[in-house]
């Protein structure tokens, strides 16, 4: 590495450290508050399919918004096929059979592989632009980019509001946000 890469992942480590110890306060202190304001948001966008996540440690739960949304649209969770590969999604219903997938995240044990026009997209910090800094393996800035060069996609990022930056380390490859919800409500760069 060079030292204006070096630099850009120091600045970026040190901002995931400071998000991540805003997420956990928030996280502990979280009701389910954000997860309705996601689904008025998701309400908007019926018969698209949606992406969503199956919260790990102490990300933002969004699985009462995919539940209200599984009732008038598909809904699909993101699968890890390999290190440096976009994500494949796998239809998901509530009460679906489900088994660990890479970094414990919970995936459908079976389902239809579906392509996704509204994908909610878990972070660790974000910015008003729509910057976004996830854990730095690069899966939905793969995944976006090869998304939006098919079709339109909107990628919504679901996040606490302590979880917003001033502005963020980010590099050409860095997907953007169209939205952020939070559970203040709705932030559109």
């Amino acid at each position: 590495m060079n030292s204006a890469e070096n630099e850009l992942a120091a600045l970026k480590k040190a901002a995931r450290a400071s998000a991540f110890a805003a997420r956990r306060i928030a996280y502990e202190a979280s009701t389910d508050a954000a997860a309705g304001v996601l689904s008025e948001v998701l309400a908007g966008y019926r018969g698209a399919c949606v992406a969503g996540y199956w919260p790990i440690n102490t990300e933002i739960d969004p699985r009462p918004a995919m539940s209200e949304a599984a009732a008038h649209c598909k809904v699909c969770l993101p699968v890890i096929e390999a290190a440096g590969k976009p994500l494949t999604f796998r239809e998901w219903v509530p009460d679906a059979p489900m088994i660990e997938g890479p970094f414990k995240a919970m995936v459908p044990e079976q389902g239809e592989t579906l392509i996704p026009e509204v994908v909610i997209v878990p972070l660790v910090a974000f910015d008003a632009a729509g910057g976004r800094l996830g854990y730095g393996g690069g899966f939905y800035d793969r995944t976006l980019e090869l998304l939006r060069a098919a079709r339109p996609t909107l990628a919504i990022g679901f996040a606490f509001s302590a979880q917003q930056q001033t502005a963020l380390p980010l590099e050409p490859t860095d997907q953007p946000l169209n939205m952020i919800v939070t559970e203040q409500g709705v932030i559109t760069p």
